[in-house]
């Protein structure tokens, strides 16, 4: 459990996500990243010097990454070590978990997690191979080839989908519906004018050329989800559950988190009377080609941690890129699958990977704002049957 690691209020950010082949296609993420946060930053009134750390989370290489960290860094405007970190969907977990743990242990008094990815133009790679026939190298299409197979079982993401919806007796109906329900929750943000979503989202520009560029300010690309949309759609895997309409989409977008004391959030915050305690992390593995069942162990592992129940807890978020995630969490928690991941989810607005779970912390913290405080969990699967979660306390 931690104790002293705070988030300022309004102490984060996060971009627009744009999907697959979007508006950030062609736009190297880290740069696209560090340009926003500079904007975002000014617009605070902050400077990046503040910061005596980086971490910096991504999951897709991009040209000149070897420098990752320390290169943000440098274009943020400030000169400060760091280190990158690669922990599939849980990169955003895993850096603010290791933020809190120095700003905890005092060897940091206020890291920033810098959370950009590209999932669209991903990079093909090609590795030496001495004893292949004429000298042929070993190509890797980075992301596709790694979706769709975990080379420790052999199995693909959608997979272990399937092999969860059997574990909890999920069926085709109830996943479609969830879908459904995701999206509605979705809609919610929308409202207003954004009204929800402006609390945190910061709008990307875009460079087209050396005189012309686009402001991105809204999500780009979400499909709706209908009751007649989804019973036209066939299963993706046959005998499975999940069509396109239940599981989510790689994007592109990056976000941000400061981590820090409570008496530096305090005077960052415009409004010292809301605080943001990093309370508590956990981790699981799960038996192989299960990756969705374990943010379940994950989550157990961070309320014992806390000392609290799922009972205490007053918002939900999961990252649920399939319908089985969620149908499985609530079972297992004696939860109604429709009370949760209120305002958006993974599932509906997109998956770009090291910032998706920073935007489900962001999300967390802003309900619960307007709940008038209380617990928060976020929980997620991560490649390699992994989970993560963590827990915050807003008062």
């Amino acid at each position: 459990m931690f104790q002293n690691a705070y988030i300022p209020y309004k102490g984060y950010y996060c971009s627009p996500f744009a999907k697959w082949q979007g508006s950030f296609a062609n736009q190297n993420s880290i740069v696209l990243g560090a340009e926003t946060v500079k904007r975002w930053l000014t617009s605070m009134g902050w400077e990046a010097s503040m910061f005596d750390y980086t971490y910096h989370g991504m999951t897709q290489a991009q040209s000149q990454c070897f420098y990752g960290s320390t290169w943000a860094g440098t274009m943020m405007g400030s000169q400060v070590p760091g280190m990158t970190i690669m922990q599939a969907c849980s990169t955003s977990t895993t850096c603010i978990q290791t933020a809190a743990l120095a700003v905890d242990a005092g060897t940091q008094k206020m890291p920033f997690c810098f959370l950009a990815d590209r999932m669209s133009n991903g990079p093909h790679t090609i590795w030496p191979n001495p004893n292949g026939p004429g000298g042929e190298v070993i190509s890797e299409n980075w992301f596709m080839d790694n979706v769709n197979c975990d080379p420790a079982t052999g199995s693909g993401m959608l997979v272990t989908a399937e092999n969860v919806a059997k574990k909890a007796g999920a069926t085709r109906e109830q996943a479609d519906e969830l879908a459904i329900r995701r999206y509605e929750q979705y809609q919610e943000a929308l409202k207003d004018d954004r009204a929800f979503q402006k609390r945190y989202m910061f709008p990307v520009e875009v460079k087209l050329s050396r005189k012309k560029s686009i402001m991105i300010e809204a999500d780009e690309g979400i499909t709706p989800v209908t009751r007649e949309g989804c019973a036209k759609l066939r299963p993706v895997a046959p005998e499975g559950i999940h069509t396109f309409a239940s599981q989510t989409h790689p994007a592109d977008g990056n976000a941000g988190v400061i981590v820090t004391t409570k008496g530096r959030a305090m005077e960052l915050s415009p409004d010292p009377s809301k605080t943001i305690q990093i309370i508590s992390y956990g981790y699981a593995r799960v038996e192989p080609a299960h990756m969705p069942a374990a943010p379940v162990p994950a989550t157990k592992m961070a309320l014992e941690d806390a000392g609290i129940s799922i009972n205490d807890i007053a918002v939900i978020k999961t990252h649920n890129p399939f319908a089985a995630n969620d149908l499985y969490f609530a079972k297992e928690f004696g939860l109604d699958v429709n009370s949760f991941d209120n305002y958006g989810c993974s599932m509906i607005f997109g998956h770009p990977q090291a910032p998706t779970v920073a935007r489900l912390v962001i999300e967390g913290i802003e309900e619960a704002v307007l709940l008038g405080g209380g617990y928060v969990l976020i929980a997620g699967c991560a490649a390699g049957d992994t989970g993560a979660a963590l827990i915050l306390k807003v008062e």
